[in-house]
């Protein structure tokens, strides 16, 4: 399945974060001002805690189809939310109005709620020990200075690369770019105080091989921080176009059980499945496959799964959660044994347990095998297969996360003997979360990182496979 492409240079580039040189229109002081004005009606009204956050976002997004400019597309928005707390009963509103009068009606707003929401007696701001005070530099923010006339040009490149990789492809869906950027500042009267600004960039293309009833889509892209650590257009088109040509003349198979190999895309889509049956909500509602997990194997030895919230650059990083507590490197899983969950605040305490910082959810996650030796690319790891399906696409959404009961639509490529022998579809894949994730024989040194989460391809010893 080759390489994902060479980094792409831009000549459009700032790192500069002043206000007027980033695109935004409200300033971090102005949204220090904002937040404080808050926090200070809501004592005023007689809430005993409060906690507020401003935000802006603002990016363009362009998209092409068959060599003519579809869409463009900018985006502005803006938002003050604001969380009242009146002992233990809690309130929420919002506004996109930044004036005096609407920020005073959304405070009076959001304690209105709380006085009349029943109380909860696990409900509050975070605890002061757990609140971040070192803020680490992340290097999160790289504004894309580019015009749409230029992201246009990107697009109609990749596009065209794709279109020109074989006389196959026939048709497109589109290629698209798009640059994004957003910042906020939150505050709570705990005394936390915080923000920072980011950005996220990326060129995708979807195009079509074939003709008739044998037709085939596949789609790839490139997103970023920063604009110059993209793939260069030319080689996101060729290797959407090199995944579409590799499924033509795909078939059907009979049903049966087999190994299953699954795609580093895919693959932190388990990963996730992890994450989400060992997050705090799940756990305290009883909805999960992984209840009392803590200390116990939910992998196989050879398996560790790091969390690394401050990676410079990075997709998942942040100094702090989304209530201001403080992040820190950890071993979720190690040597196959379940080491912490996904707690906020109020998850915690509702499993009488501490905060680990994710309100917000999972920060940079890599999974990786003690096994995993340097040389272990997907060709190595179609060999550890044998013979049984390599998946390269999911479809649909059937993963129970009370029972770990999983069923997806797939498609992908028959391997025998280690070679990949045709490219299949019209299938599905089934078996039990808890086994699969047990289950997982190998993972291979092709990490791929897709947002927060990275891993290589993981091999599955077994599961279901229904076709024709």
């Amino acid at each position: 399945m080759g390489i994902r492409g060479r980094k792409y240079h831009s000549q459009h580039m700032t790192t500069t974060t002043s206000r007027a040189d980033s695109g935004f229109a409200y300033s971090r002081p102005f949204f220090e001002n904002l937040v404080d004005s808050a926090l200070a009606h809501a004592r005023k009204l007689g809430a005993t805690d409060a906690g507020a956050e401003a935000s802006e976002g603002c990016g363009l997004s362009v998209s092409v189809r068959k060599g003519e400019l579809e869409n463009v597309e900018r985006n502005r928005d803006k938002s003050l939310g604001i969380t009242v707390y009146v002992g233990h009963r809690r309130g929420n509103a919002s506004t996109s109005d930044f004036s005096e009068a609407a920020i005073a009606q959304t405070v009076q707003a959001a304690y209105d709620i709380a006085r009349f929401t029943a109380e909860d007696p696990v409900s509050g701001l975070p605890d002061e020990a757990d609140i971040a005070k070192a803020q680490p530099e992340l290097d999160l923010f790289h504004p894309w200075d580019v015009t749409s006339e230029q992201a246009a040009a990107l697009a109609l490149e990749c596009e065209a690369a794709a279109l020109a990789t074989d006389k196959r492809i026939t048709n497109s869906e589109g290629a698209g770019v798009s640059a994004q950027q957003s910042h906020f500042f939150s505050a709570h009267t705990r005394g936390f105080r915080g923000g920072y600004a980011s950005s996220r960039h990326s060129i995708s293309v979807a195009p079509i091989a074939g003709r008739g009833d044998d037709m085939q889509r596949d789609a790839w892209y490139s997103s970023m921080r920063a604009a110059d650590e993209l793939a260069s257009p030319a080689s996101v088109g060729r290797y959407a176009a090199e995944r579409a040509l590799s499924r033509l003349k795909s078939r059907k198979i009979k049903t049966t059980e087999c190994p299953v190999l699954f795609e580093s895309p895919l693959a932190a889509g388990l990963l996730g499945g992890l994450v989400q049956a060992t997050s705090g909500g799940a756990l305290y509602r009883k909805s999960s496959f992984l209840l009392d997990s803590l200390g116990k194997p939910v992998l196989p030895a050879h398996i560790d799964v790091l969390e690394d919230p401050h990676i410079v650059r990075g997709k998942g990083s942040s100094p702090f959660d989304d209530e201001g507590v403080a992040t820190r490197r950890r071993k979720v899983v190690d040597g196959g044994r379940l080491e912490g969950y996904f707690l906020s605040t109020y998850s915690a305490r509702k499993l009488g347990m501490k905060t680990t910082g994710n309100a917000g959810g999972s920060h940079n996650l890599t999974l990786s095998s003690r096994l995993t030796k340097a040389g272990d690319d997907l060709d190595a790891m179609l060999a550890k297969l044998g013979t049984g399906l390599f998946v390269i696409e999911l479809m649909g959404q059937g993963v129970n996360y009370v029972t770990g009961d999983y069923s997806r639509g797939a498609s992908g490529f028959w391997v025998e003997k280690g070679r990949i022998a045709f490219p299949v579809q019209e299938i599905t894949i089934a078996g039990n979360l808890k086994d699969m994730l047990m289950g997982i024989e190998a993972v291979g040194g092709d990490a791929y990182n897709y947002g927060a989460k990275t891993t290589g391809s993981l091999l599955v010893n077994r599961m279901k496979v229904a076709g024709a």
